[in-house]
């Protein structure tokens, strides 16, 4: 069994300050699975943070259980409103219940974990023998720039200043990355990089898209997860049906049926 994660404020100060609520993005990235197809289900959200995806899923789901190490009152004070959400602080790679779920879903999250493999298997022994996982991940492969100069940058300086710093530095990089994505990525260069993840950059607001730069330089950890070794995930803890797609060049969508 994996050591318990420790608190991290850094999340806590996130979801206080921002929001992630932007629905078709939250669609996109549980697809080829739909919001439908929780319906009357027992759902678990793995690491909910604020608890926007909580909301989103209970006009849908017959229970919807939040679990957060970090973020968890921010969550429940979020989703007071609907009866159906509780929301429960734990470590994801951890925590155990009475009985499993039919769809558990882990949206951007499992990559921030200390041991992301540890992690996948707690999710896949809380997922109900027919019930689905469902997982959105940074990619390693097409982020090259976030592997390298992102995270040398977050280690070597980000990560030493006040998190308003960060979040005024965080809202300079957005203002600047306005300028090539609203030009040079206008153009039909493919090769650039990014240039699938800047197509949703025009799509979403300016403070969404300041979360997105926001939330690269404040992650404590983050791991950039390959292809082969998401397959494996799957099919190592007994799934069928697996799923696994490319999503916008930097991320990967991965779902299945536990047998």
């Amino acid at each position: 069994m994996p050591e318990p994660q420790k608190l991290q404020s850094d999340w806590a100060w996130q979801w206080q300050n921002y929001e992630d609520d932007v629905r078709w993005l939250f669609e996109d990235w549980i697809a080829p699975n739909t919001l439908e197809d929780f319906r009357g289900k027992r759902v678990m959200d793995a690491g909910c943070g604020g608890g926007q995806h909580l909301a989103m899923c209970a006009p849908y789901a017959r229970k919807v259980i939040g679990v957060d190490l970090n973020a968890a009152e921010i969550a429940r004070a979020k989703n007071a409103a609907h009866p159906n959400v509780t929301v429960v602080q734990g470590d994801i790679a951890t925590i155990t219940f009475d009985r499993p779920f039919d769809i558990v879903y882990c949206i951007g999250v499992i990559h921030h974990t200390d041991d992301p493999d540890a992690t996948f298997r707690n999710l896949a022994k809380l997922t109900a023998s027919g019930g689905r996982t469902i997982i959105w991940c940074y990619s390693h492969e097409g982020n090259f720039l976030n592997r390298t100069l992102v995270e040398w940058g977050k280690k070597l300086i980000v990560s030493h200043l006040p998190k308003p710093a960060v979040r005024a530095l965080s809202h300079i990089l957005t203002t600047l990355l306005y300028l090539p994505i609203y030009t040079i990525y206008f153009l039909p260069l493919r090769f650039l990089p990014y240039y699938e993840y800047f197509q949703n950059f025009r799509k979403l607001t300016y403070a969404r898209n300041e979360l997105n730069v926001f939330d690269k330089l404040n992650a404590p950890t983050t791991y950039f997860i390959t292809k082969k070794r998401l397959s494996r995930w799957f099919a190592d803890n007994g799934y069928d049906r697996v799923s696994i797609s490319r999503y916008m060049g930097a991320s990967w969508r991965g779902s299945g049926t536990k047998r």
